[in-house]
């Protein structure tokens, strides 16, 4: 397709497409929403103007009110002194990126295994009476518990190494995969099954071909809030007998008052759960493209 003015408004949310523009009816309609990406563009925009006008004025301060402000709110030139430092020279004898690998090994250590694990117990409970029985009262005293709270038992536990932090990320991705398969399963619809049975599918190919592709939308779903409660627990689960991560880094920056570090730690963290979370909707639309369509 030729890039125009047309192509590019469009792509930009601006304008809309032949399809869209036909159509009589907007509100409630979910494409009506999607899109948007020249917004996107300047609110992120506005917040980095702000941001340098911010800077600009505690220039034109003395030095004592100025330091005064920075402690609290870093510019951006802190933010970027502070990143490029901790590239080059490291903090708390790990390099920036060691500390950025450290924190991703426990987060998909232990978000995969909480997949691993809670996947299986949702469509036991879904398509069994006696697994639900036996999981859901387990499941529903342990969901509204903060992995937080969980922090000491883990470390009596599990002592002050890498374990106690893959638990935690662990159980905080456990009880949303459970939750999603086993509503992925049991929202499938009935005459979808008999039909499957009446063209003489077994139970296997039932749970293969029928339950599997219905709950997978849902699944990812689960995976995606499952991933957003572990970037939320990664920090407090590195506050405790840690000597390396992203959480780590926050937490001993913020003791010091070195806010600019902190902040560095905070949009890296930011950043990285965003790239995930795009990851994520780019590989559920690869895998599941039905999702939407019944």
């Amino acid at each position: 397709m030729p890039v125009n003015a047309d192509y590019i408004l469009t792509k930009l949310g601006l304008k809309k497409s032949g399809e869209e523009a036909r159509k009589t009816v907007t509100f409630g309609d979910p494409q009506a929403a999607s899109g948007g990406l020249f917004w996107s563009i300047f609110s992120v925009s506005l917040i980095f103007i702000i941001w340098i006008i911010y800077g600009i004025y505690t220039g034109g301060l003395e030095e004592k009110e100025a330091r005064k402000l920075v402690i609290f709110t870093p510019t951006m030139s802190v933010v970027w002194e502070q990143f490029s430092k901790a590239m080059t020279e490291g903090y708390r004898n790990y390099t920036l990126f060691g500390h950025i690998g450290v924190s991703l090994y426990r987060l998909m250590f232990g978000f995969i295994l909480g997949c691993a694990v809670g996947i299986p117990i949702g469509f036991a409970m879904g398509l069994s009476r006696v697994w639900n029985g036996l999981f859901h009262p387990i499941v529903e005293f342990m969901r509204p518990i903060p992995p937080l709270a969980l922090i000491p038992a883990s470390i009596i536990y599990l002592g002050i190494g890498d374990k106690p932090k893959i638990a935690l990320l662990f159980l905080a991705a456990l009880w949303v995969m459970v939750i999603s398969a086993r509503s992925g399963v049991q929202g499938i619809r009935m005459s979808k099954i008999h039909a499957a049975y009446t063209l003489g599918a077994s139970k296997k190919q039932v749970l293969l071909k029928v339950i599997l592709p219905n709950a997978l939308p849902e699944i990812f779903t689960g995976m995606r809030v499952a991933m957003g409660v572990c970037w939320g627990t990664l920090v407090a689960a590195e506050l405790v007998g840690a000597d390396s991560g992203i959480g780590f880094m926050i937490t001993v920056a913020g003791k010091f008052l070195d806010t600019g570090l902190m902040y560095v730690g905070i949009i890296i963290i930011g950043v990285i759960g965003f790239a995930i979370d795009i990851g994520m909707r780019k590989l559920e639309n690869k895998l599941v493209p039905w999702k939407g369509k019944g």
